[in-house]
This record gives C-alpha cells, structure tokens and sequence, in this order.
C-alpha cells in the first residue's frame, strides 16, 4: 500500500475514535446532570411527603372518629364529647370523584367553634375503604364506611331471598378495600319453619339455593356465621367475632342488620318488617351510625341498598376473585380466554360437571357482562 494512503487512513481512525470518545463523555456528562436533577426533585418531593399537615400540628385543634352524618351535620366523637360540624369551605372545593367527601369512622382534626359545633380542617388518610358506585352517577363513589377491619355482608334465607350475586360483590369490595369479608346468614330460623302462607314450591327453591350456597361458599376461605334473632343461634359467636374490632353491616333491606345490632348491643333501635306485596325489606335505618362495643372495638349500622355496583371494576381482574376457575383455565383453547363467549373453554366445561358451582359462575358472567346493572 502507498505511504500517503496508509497515513491518511491512520489519520480518518484517529479522527473516528476521538470523535466516538468525544460523544460517549459528552452523552455520560449529560446523563449525569439530568440525574442529578431528577435526584434532587425527587428528594424534595419525598421531604414534602414526610412533611405533616399542618392540622396535626396545631395545638388548637381537636380530633375525632365521625360517627355519624345526619340532616344537622356530621357528628364527631372527641374525648367523650360530641360535635355537630361542618367542612371547611377548601375540603368542599377539592376536586374528587366521591359522591360524600366524608364517611362513617373518619378520623377528622377539626376547631372548636363552641357550643358543641365544629368547623373540619382536615379528614386523615384512611387505611381501608368500603364504597360502591353512585346508583345515579356510575363515575362517582359513594362512601358507606371507612378504617373498618371487617364487612359483615348481611343477608337472609327468606324475606327477602339469598342472593349469592350481591354476596360476592361484597366480597370483591370488601378485598378491594382492604377488609375482611364475614359472612352473616340471617333468620336461620326460617328453614325449618318457613314463613306462613309462603307457596311450598318457592319455599323449596330458597331451600335449595341455602343449601347449595352452604356447600359452595364454605370452601372460599371466607367465614359463615348462620344466625337467628328469633331463637338467638349463633348470636353469642358472632359477639366474639366482633369485639376488639371495626366491623360494618351492610346488605340489602330487610335481611335483619338492626335487629341483629339490637341483640348485640341490647340496644332498642327501631326496626321494620317486609313489604308482603313485594317480599322486600323496607327501610328503617336511614344513615350510616357508629355504635360502640361493650369490650373495645365498635360496629356500623348502614341503611340498606337496593343495588350494589362495585366502583371501578376491572373486569380483566375479575378472575383473581374466582379462584376456583384456575385450575380449569389449563383446558382453555385461547391464553386470554374470558370463559364467557369462546369455544373449548375449560372454565364452561368444569361448569357443565358441575366441578364448578352454576351459583359462582353466574355470578362472574353477571360481572363480566353488566357489571353496572342491577343484581335484582
């Protein structure tokens, strides 16, 4: 090769690997300093998150467990005292998508305005949350009750019927919460004396769905209590379930939740029976109340719903809350099988040998295909 072309060569490597060095430190020079930056942003934002509010640092402010929301106002518990307060006119302002800013068992910081009313400045962060989606406006969430440990889904053999549908919402709102779900079966009574003048063949029906949904939900890992106001079964249980803790009663009109509160508590709250036309509960609570325990603990009496739509449900998630159906999703012809509308599908088929229970699996095809319609 000629001198002068095996110089120039030497000369256009050099020029190349200078340049290549040139931009791998420059590119590490400027990595650095946006990482330095992001650091730096990053820290701040943490410091302002370890920063209190300013509420749980002023001397002048009481603090409180809301115990109940009424026409006058929200009534807080503070040190064996009780408030009627209102909120702060910036709480209003607060851009949310809850229907109720507040919520039975909120600890609230709030000024004394005297003369047992109060102004609320701040609502603490809540560590559990049982909420459903506005009947009338599905993009809001509507509060029942907050910092509980426990969902007691209230619901009854008759008047008005089981409804395993609306049991497993409850289910997945209580886990979505951050709750445990406890099943209470209400008016046991009634399977071995069913209400008078009840046609036989329907009284069959709800016997054998009471039967099934034993069979069924006893295997889900999630406790049953059967109970009885009229001959006191499984009362004296359930007592010990509740003590020490935060609990909620919650399910349809008419399954029994303030009757059984009044055997609990021995209380004397006003209670209704069943419309006869309808075979459907009626109201009688008509907001959510804090009751405190005898031994530590407390339990929130909520009205009863006629709906229960789970608020922003993820129906891709939905199969966590089913947990029977993996074992058959191996069978399945396609990966992402719903179990709703494929062909080969080994979920329908576990259905069809009954290794699965029609009553579950109705009750996540429900779910899946109108989870915002009503479960009646």
């Amino acid at each position: 090769m000629p001198k002068d072309i095996d110089n120039d060569l030497n000369i256009e490597e050099d020029f190349y690997d200078k340049d290549r060095k040139f931009e791998r430190k420059y590119r590490k020079m400027v990595s650095t300093r946006d990482r330095s930056k992001y650091k730096k942003t990053d820290q701040d934002n943490l410091n302002k998150k370890k920063k209190p509010h300013p509420a749980l640092e002023n001397p002048d402010l009481r603090h409180g467990r809301v115990l109940a929301i009424s026409a006058e106002g929200i009534v807080v518990d503070s040190k064996d005292a009780s408030y009627i307060c209102s909120l702060k006119g910036a709480l209003k302002k607060e851009k949310t998508k809850k229907k109720n800013l507040i919520a039975v068992g909120d600890i609230v910081y709030f000024e004394d305005t005297q003369d047992g009313s109060g102004v609320i400045n701040y609502v603490t962060p809540r560590h559990s949350i049982l909420s459903r989606a506005d009947n009338l406006r599905r993009n809001k969430e509507q509060l029942i009750a907050v910092n509980i440990d426990q969902v007691l889904i209230t619901v009854s053999v008759f008047l008005p019927k089981l409804k395993p549908s609306l049991v497993d919402r409850y289910i997945i709102a209580a886990k979505n919460g951050n709750m445990h779900p406890v099943i209470v079966l209400n008016k046991i009574d009634l399977i071995k004396n069913p209400p008078k003048g009840m046609d036989p063949a329907h009284i069959e029906k709800e016997r054998y769905v009471y039967n099934q949904f034993i069979k069924v939900y006893s295997k889900l890992n999630v406790p049953i209590y059967e109970v009885s106001c009229e001959d006191k079964t499984g009362i004296e249980e359930l007592n010990k379930v509740m003590q020490g803790k935060a609990s909620v009663f919650s399910g349809q009109s008419g399954v029994g939740k303030t009757s059984l509160i009044n055997h609990l508590l021995k209380l004397n709250l006003k209670t209704a029976g069943i419309v006869q036309r309808t075979r459907k509960g009626s109201h009688t609570t008509s907001t959510a109340k804090l009751l405190p325990l005898e031994h530590e603990g407390f339990c929130i009496d909520t009205p009863g719903i006629k709906s229960f739509g789970l608020w922003q449900l993820d129906t891709q998630d939905l199969q966590h809350y089913f947990t029977e159906f993996k074992i058959y999703t191996h069978g399945c012809k396609f990966q992402n099988c719903t179990h709703i509308h494929e062909p080969d599908c080994g979920v329908k088929g576990a259905v069809e040998t009954e290794s699965i229970s029609l009553l579950r699996y109705q009750s996540y095809y429900d779910l899946m295909t109108k989870p915002d319609e009503d479960w009646r």
